[in-house]
């Protein structure tokens, strides 16, 4: 696959096959990913590789309860848009796909996201160049309850950056129109 079509088939992926991620092909995009750059070289994301689904669903009900409970704290919270989804216990924040892979950082580390978002664009690319798809998946990182964060491997130091499904997608859909690149100056 050459690098524009790459570029075109990495898309947010929310529908797949029922079709498991094989482990060792999780963990070669993994490598891939690690070659992202990141500030001074940290390197400091770390993964959780979940594939299983009773487990994800566990997953996406604590993210949606907790969800909730912040909007009935906040009616005028942006995340009141989400409420119906949230409500329906067949819902899954995951979308139900065979495989995420959490990826976790110090909490207190100035480019923890940056170096994430780099590392992240790395292993959705690798997925994709595999025939996989990929969603940044926002909603499933609202774990808190201090038993199921233990149960991941998540330590109080750190926190979830950044929850991504993968799997294999039923279609890929056409790019959304772009805009043209907004050059604000050119010195």
């Amino acid at each position: 696959m050459d690098f524009k079509t790459l570029l075109r088939n990495r898309r947010a992926i929310r529908e797949f096959q029922d079709r498991e991620v094989p482990l060792d092909i999780v963990k070669e995009i993994l490598q891939d990913t690690c070659l992202a750059p990141t500030a001074s070289n940290g390197q400091p994301c770390r993964f959780i590789i979940i594939q299983n689904r009773k487990y994800l669903k566990k997953l996406s009900d604590e993210s949606k309860k907790n969800f909730l409970a912040d909007i009935a704290a906040n009616n005028q919270s942006p995340l009141t848009k989400y409420e119906e989804y949230l409500r329906d216990e067949n819902f899954s924040v995951f979308y139900n796909a065979p495989c995420a892979v959490f990826f976790i950082g110090p909490k207190n580390l100035p480019s923890a996201e940056v170096d994430t978002a780099l590392t992240v664009a790395y292993f959705m690319f690798s997925a994709t160049s595999r025939g996989l798809g990929t969603c940044w998946i926002g909603l499933g990182a609202n774990i808190r309850s201090r038993q199921i964060l233990d149960e991941m491997g998540i330590t109080e130091e750190d926190e979830i950056i950044a929850p991504i499904i993968v799997g294999y997608p039923i279609s890929i859909p056409e790019p959304s129109e772009r805009h043209a690149p907004d050059i604000v100056k050119v010195i």
